[in-house]
């Protein structure tokens, strides 16, 4: 049997003889089903003509793509403490180079992802290094692989070690989670946000969405309560969810101008 991979958004799913009939992340209205219709691969397929680049983006953090890009094209993020590192956010694609290139980093310790996009082959990644899946129990119905790894946190906050601390967000999804680092941006702290809170092209702003590729907004309840649930929290730089999407410097007051703009625009006559 094969766990096979949605294609579209990179999530695998439950073992099974064939590919299942659809993807419910998919066809739910924060994501699409793909141009070509549903379409499926698998782990050993993917690793045929994709590779992952692991590079350094700050010391302690080391982030981990997928080229040519695959799915959401998302990359994930290693976050080194001297307790054990955490995998923030996955991708689809695991092998052999990107296995020993992390235990070179120190292994990983935990798992923890965002939000249902990011899913990907977490389970893969879980038995290769031993390591629990921390996920927001408001998002569980959306685990499309279920695992005994998988640890559903509820709440507000979930403290982990060395500084790391899963913070519930909401907005996105119900259960969408970013994680402060206390030790990072040089010890002013960081917040890896996924697209909870998605760094735009404009690094100097962050934006909120309940569908990105859809181009549906959150409400300003929603984007109120997102900000509200990192207000208390210090932090100087932001991590999104691909290369180069960081808010360097800055970025709690980028946070605050960034819902204000938000705000007036969706409430102008």
């Amino acid at each position: 049997m094969e766990n096979y991979m949605c294609e579209t958004c990179g999530t695998q799913h439950a073992a099974g003889d064939q590919p299942p009939t659809h993807c419910a992340i998919c066809e739910d209205d924060r994501q699409y089903i793909g141009w070509k219709g549903q379409r499926w691969t698998t782990l050993a397929a993917l690793r045929q003509d994709h590779h992952n680049k692991v590079q350094p983006e700050e010391p302690g953090l080391t982030g981990i793509g997928t080229e040519p890009g695959f799915a959401i094209g998302q990359r994930a993020l290693l976050v080194q403490t001297p307790e054990g590192n955490v995998l923030w956010d996955c991708i689809s694609l695991l092998d052999a180079a990107t296995i020993d290139a992390v235990r070179v980093l120190g292994g990983i310790r935990a798992i923890a992802i965002s939000h249902p996009h990011y899913y990907a082959s977490m389970v893969s990644w879980s038995q290769a290094f031993d390591a629990p899946i921390y996920l927001h129990a408001a998002d569980r119905q959306w685990v499309m692989q279920p695992d005994p790894a998988i640890v559903f946190w509820e709440g507000e906050e979930q403290r982990l070690w060395g500084g790391l601390t899963l913070i519930r967000c909401g907005g996105h999804f119900p259960g969408g989670t970013v994680l402060h680092w206390t030790a990072g941006a040089e010890g002013r702290g960081a917040l890896l946000t996924g697209d909870i809170l998605m760094v735009a092209s404009d690094r100097r702003y962050v934006s909120f969405m309940y569908s990105f590729p859809n181009y549906i907004p959150l409400s300003v309840a929603a984007v109120n309560r997102v900000v509200a649930a990192v207000e208390p929290w210090a932090f100087d730089r932001i991590y999104g969810a691909w290369w180069e999407r960081v808010v360097a410097v800055d970025a709690k007051a980028a946070v605050a101008r960034s819902a204000a703009r938000y705000v007036a625009a969706i409430q102008s006559p």
